[in-house]
């Protein structure tokens, strides 16, 4: 026999959470890509544009309620620098979701432009050994 179990107010509640925070980390990820492509390393300063941006996301507003967006709001008291100088967590993992979202899609990028200097180099090491006739 099979039973289904109706979704209660709490299921449904963590449902609509983890709907806007794979909206936000979209939007964010959008933002950050923009940056980038233009190679502008990730400060603090930016880090807080970005932050401000993906908030005031129109889209973003009228797809959740307004407890959902409050959510994602970083704490007044949660004090960030806002420098030019590179953004630096150290170990700390305790961060605002759109920060975390921004420092993910920065990483990302940087670990794919790693993966495709090595590509280049060894096909460049490839074609110098075929060159004397391997």
């Amino acid at each position: 026999m099979h039973t289904s179990r109706i979704p209660n107010e709490q299921d449904l509640a963590a449902l609509r959470f983890q709907a806007a925070a794979r909206d936000l980390e979209q939007i964010v990820r959008s933002i950050t890509h923009r940056y980038i492509a233009q190679q502008v390393p990730l400060s603090w300063r930016l880090l807080h544009a970005i932050e401000a941006e993906a908030l005031a996301d129109l889209g973003f507003a009228s797809r959740h309620d307004a407890l959902m967006l409050g959510l994602f709001q970083r704490p007044g008291d949660l004090a960030y620098p806002e420098t030019d100088e590179t953004v630096d967590f150290g170990q700390s993992n305790a961060l605002p979701a759109v920060f975390a979202f921004a420092v993910s899609a920065y990483e990302y990028a940087a670990r794919s432009a790693e993966e495709a200097q090595r590509d280049t180099r060894r096909k460049a090491a490839v074609k110098r050994s075929r060159a004397w006739g391997g």
